[in-house]
């Protein structure tokens, strides 16, 4: 029987080998956000029905969200801003001779809220933001454009076929938090 000292070390040491060494699929996961720039946003119309459009994002690892930049003149935009659940989909890019059904993706699902412009909660979401994307730094000045801070609750992750997971808020926060072990 282990004594409490022993159990302790072993804990202490199970926690130090965490922070050494990232999981496969935690790593596959954030090589994934950060490598793609687009997602498919779900979000839902008054009527109940889902509507789908194409969102640039961006990840801001100080909120571990991600960052979407939006005219309040899209109808996802008064959706979002109607019902806050919204559900992103991700997927590594076609790759010729490569089965479709084998691209890692993730469905992310989440709370949309947009920061007030200028506020603490605004302006990293738009560093983050113009980091990824500097060329419409001048759309950022435009009155009806308007940044979106989506943080995640849960996500499931498809890294190829066969490899599927359900990924829990908590390991999200620590994948948008910024890279991983070195």
């Amino acid at each position: 029987m282990l004594k409490r000292v022993e159990l302790q070390q072993r804990t202490d040491g199970l926690r130090m080998m965490r922070g050494v060494h990232e999981p496969r699929l935690t790593r596959e996961l954030r090589n994934l956000l950060e490598l793609s720039r687009i997602a498919a946003l779900g979000t839902t119309q008054d009527d109940g029905t889902p509507f789908v459009s194409m969102v640039p994002f961006a990840i801001e690892p100080q909120q571990r969200c991600l960052v979407i930049h939006v005219s309040g003149l899209a109808a996802h935009t008064r959706y979002l801003q109607a019902r806050e659940r919204v559900s992103l989909l991700v997927m590594a890019a076609e790759v010729p001779d490569r089965s479709v059904h084998d691209l890692p993706r993730v469905t992310l699902q989440g709370r949309a809220s947009l920061p007030a412009r200028d506020s603490a909660l605004w302006t990293p979401c738009k560093a983050a933001y113009l980091k990824r994307f500097p060329d419409v730094e001048p759309m950022t000045e435009l009155g009806d454009f308007r940044f979106v801070s989506i943080l995640m609750d849960t996500a499931r992750h498809v890294a190829g076929f066969g490899a599927a997971r359900t990924v829990e808020a908590e390991v999200l926060r620590e994948v948008l938090g910024g890279k991983g072990p070195a």
